[in-house]
């Protein structure tokens, strides 16, 4: 089989959130949790391609990932993952690689694992000293080499609580003595210290003891991280604790007995002021191990943020210069800095949604805050995570000396549902439990060809469970409740579309400026756009049709040079809403719009027959047409138009042992389609017309899968006088088949590894229009992934290499 056989087009999937599901490794590269798969993505990139590889294997949410520090002359590059699952799996890439596979998988914890911290030993074989934290209320210490983990050590957490972070570091120059700080449900941070771990980990036995308990936070903490003040060895070691009770607290660990001397009241910055929380008073706790004294005292105190912090992270520049990044539910990242004269730390660079406007719904994505970030390994780009799964990233610029936005990572965060291409294949309609609607399409513009999400059309108050275009600028989505919504492109995006992707028309004065939603709403309202200059009026909170101000589209919003950011993507990029098709009594299950455009049909969630109906809508007048159709008991679960919009084909029971889930027409002239069913089968049937011309349909043949069949799609054109048929299991295992629609001979194309998916497969769509030298397939998955594949020809023939 040819190398070249599938090539992945497009990964797109949102991030969980939590405080420790993401690093940044010493390559560049970012690997974050996204569901139960483990993304990969280069930020520094050009062109921007954003996800490159999802990682499957952890059967539950990841929640901590880390990777081994490496340096340059290492081989290979490891990875290490926790998840709800309560197991830790150690992956390995050859360096600069993408391309991780599992090494270890170990289920030592009995709780999902929260936190991961590795440290390298010192020595000329890579060995690591690993830290993870759990649920179970344990902290556990592993030795790894060559990718395995070995376990040395379980605390268990006195008083009890579930460490939500760890922070390790050697006290000593030799790597002898380690401290590691311990934080999560309650207020204060554990001071644990080992002796003589090198030793220790040749005769299997590294001990860490609870040393001190530090007190002053007011809540969980949420974050912790470790760093040398300076270069020197006999330096102090800074320790910076970031809690819900929106203060940063700094620490200093110092060798010797007698006290730094910022600890003594007379040195004290903050002597006399007024300070929130608990006192934070100077006691110096003292430690002794392995001989040596060491303090630990209160060192600083940061205030600016407005709301919980979830993370702390220290950067020590090759300039000595240290800085910390903190990121808040507060919508911002703070890079801090400690004066040079006074030494106090002020916020030298403020960057995200600082409150700007008021007014911004959770709708648009404007609160629920920064849930982690991130250093480049250079300290010039950070990173952080929003509520919505997206990234955001800023890179210096020196010589302007401002933080500039790059091109982000976004995705769904929940399962996706439906997928859906317009009618000429110029772009890709996704929906989701997450209850937003994506637009992705291909960025022409720089010459690179790369996939983003150029929309987010729809953001809505509930679960999406399907969709479908309706030409080249409209569609049709149903949710959670008795009625559908339909939705037309407005100038602004369309505009946005056209210079970016070369999609579209160029003439876009007969479309709406842009669309926004209201403070109280669901419907996507048609507005104005305004001039950059003009004056936003304050929200009347008791108007349940005022405009949010902070989604009003301003002129130069949309007029960029690169795909949108996600505070466009979630605030200036909907569509308005132009029509509500009603009628059912129950939540719509599924809907299929005609090729020509002209017709809708939908069907709801049923448990008796007077709603297990399909109802048509004429998209010219918006009415429907009567009678519904009834053939069902129960709900459908999927509707097809054929080809030439002559038949539709609806999901029925007769024909399998067990129910439907999916149906598709296959390209043929006489009429020809395939069902899916939890029977673990797929059945194609064609047609036979009676003397009458009434047709009939016979099962021509069927395809055991060894797995219930949840999605069906064949290719809306033959390769070499077969039919192509994708076909998608509960079990995430994906297949392709070449059927002779006369002999009904069914040939199993060759599995690919690329192809599988860890969860179920919701939905697949073949792109229409395409190369004839290949053809594209979007797979929406249960694991909350859009995946895009190209496929070539002679893969598709199943021709030898």
């Amino acid at each position: 089989m040819s190398p070249n056989a599938i090539v992945t087009e497009y990964l797109s999937t949102g991030s969980n959130r939590q405080a420790a599901v993401a690093d940044w490794s010493h390559r560049g590269i970012v690997a974050f949790g996204a569901d139960s798969n483990v993304a990969i993505w280069e930020p520094a990139a050009e062109p921007p391609r954003g996800i490159t590889a999802l990682l499957s294997g952890h059967k539950d949410v990841v929640k901590a990932v880390a990777f081994l520090p490496s340096s340059d002359a290492d081989t290979h590059d490891y990875l290490i993952t926790g998840s709800d699952d309560k197991t830790l799996i150690v992956r390995r890439a050859q360096s600069g690689s993408h391309s991780f596979e599992t090494v270890t998988t170990v289920s030592d914890h009995t709780g999902a694992i929260n936190c991961i911290v590795p440290y390298r030993l010192p020595g000329t074989e890579p060995r690591w000293l690993i830290a993870t934290g759990s649920a179970d209320a344990t902290i556990k210490i592993w030795i790894s080499r060559d990718g395995k983990l070995t376990l040395r050590q379980s605390i268990k957490t006195m008083p009890k609580f579930f460490p939500l972070s760890l922070a390790i570091s050697p006290l000593d120059a030799e790597g002898d003595l380690f401290v590691l700080a311990a934080a999560g449900t309650r207020d204060t941070i554990q001071i644990l210290t080992a002796m003589d771990v090198r030793n220790g980990i040749e005769n299997g036995c590294v001990n860490f003891e609870v040393q001190a308990n530090l007190s002053g936070h007011e809540s969980w903490i949420r974050s912790l991280s470790f760093v040398r003040e300076t270069a020197a060895s006999e330096s102090d070691l800074l320790l910076a604790s970031a809690s819900q009770d929106k203060y940063i607290r700094i620490w200093r660990v110092h060798q010797g007995k007698e006290l730094p001397a910022l600890a003594t009241e007379s040195n004290d910055p903050l002597s006399g002021a007024y300070l929130p929380g608990k006192s934070p008073s100077n006691k110096a706790h003292m430690l002794r191990t392995a001989g040596l004294d060491y303090s630990i005292t209160f060192d600083a105190l940061l205030l600016g943020h407005e709301d919980w912090i979830y993370s702390a992270k220290w950067h020590a520049h090759a300039d000595g210069k240290l800085q910390l990044l903190s990121t808040s539910a507060d919508n911002s990242l703070a890079i801090w800095e400690a004066d040079p004269g006074s030494g106090i730390w002020v916020s030298m660079v403020r960057l995200g949604e600082i409150s700007r406007e008021k007014g911004a719904t959770t709708a648009t994505g404007s609160t629920g805050g920064f849930w982690t970030g991130l250093w480049s390994p250079d300290g010039q780009s950070v990173a952080c995570l929003g509520r919505t799964g997206s990234w955001r990233r800023w890179q210096w610029q020196p010589d302007t000396d401002i933080w500039k936005a790059c091109v982000p990572v976004t995705g769904h965060t929940k399962a996706v549902t439906g997928i859906a291409w317009s009618g000429n294949g110029e772009y890709l309609l996704s929906t989701s439990l997450d209850q937003t609607t994506r637009l992705h399409t291909i960025w022409t513009a720089n010459g690179s060809n790369t996939w983003h999400e150029m929309a987010r059309p729809q953001i809505h108050g509930y679960d999406l469970n399907c969709v479908d275009a309706l030409g080249a600028s409209q569609f049709v989505s149903g949710a959670d409740e008795k009625l559908m919504r339909v939705f037309s492109e407005p100038k602004a995006v369309a505009s946005m579309l056209h210079r970016l992707g070369g999609i579209g028309e160029a003439n876009v004065e007969h479309m709406p400026d842009a669309a926004n939603i209201p403070v109280l709403g669901l419907s996507n309202k048609a507005i104005d756009m305004v001039e950059d200059d003009e004056e936003i009026a304050a929200v009347d909170d008791r108007d349940r049709e005022a405009i949010d101000p902070a989604s009003i589209v301003k002129r130069s919003y949309l007029d960029i040079d690169h795909p949108p950011h996600e505070e466009t993507l979630s605030r200036h990029t909907l569509w308005p809403e132009t029509e509500k098709l009603y009628g059912h009594g129950y939540e719509i299950s599924c809907l299929a719009a005609s090729h020509d455009g002209k017709i809708v049909a939908s069907a709801c969630k049923a448990s008796s027959i007077n709603h297990a109906v399909i109802r048509l809508f004429e998209t010219d007048k918006w009415t429907e047409v009567r009678p519904p159709l009834t053939a069902h008991t129960l709900t459908t679960t999927r509707i097809r138009f054929s080809l030439d919009d002559k038949y539709i084909l609806s999901a029925n029971p007769k024909g399998h042992t067990r129910m439907i889930l999916d149906a598709a027409w296959a390209p043929n002239d006489k009429p020809l389609f395939a069902t899916a069913g939890r029977d673990k089968q797929v059945r194609l049937w064609h047609s036979q017309a009676d003397e009458a011309g009434k047709l009939s349909f016979t099962q021509l043949a069927s395809i055991p899968t060894g797995e219930p069949v949840t999605a069906v799609d064949f290719l809306p054109r033959v390769v070499g006088g077969k039919c192509v048929l994708a076909v998608g299991t509960e079990g995430g295992l994906l297949s392709l088949h070449n059927i002779d629609e006369v002999s009904g001979e069914v040939l199993n194309l060759p599995k690919q590894e690329e192809l599988q998916m860890p969860k179920t497969v919701l939905q697949l769509s073949w792109r229409p229009g395409t190369d004839a030298d290949k053809a594209e397939l979007a797979i929406a998955g249960n694991d909350s992934s859009l995946r895009l594949f190209s496929l070539s020809e002679d893969y598709l023939r199943g021709s030898s290499p």
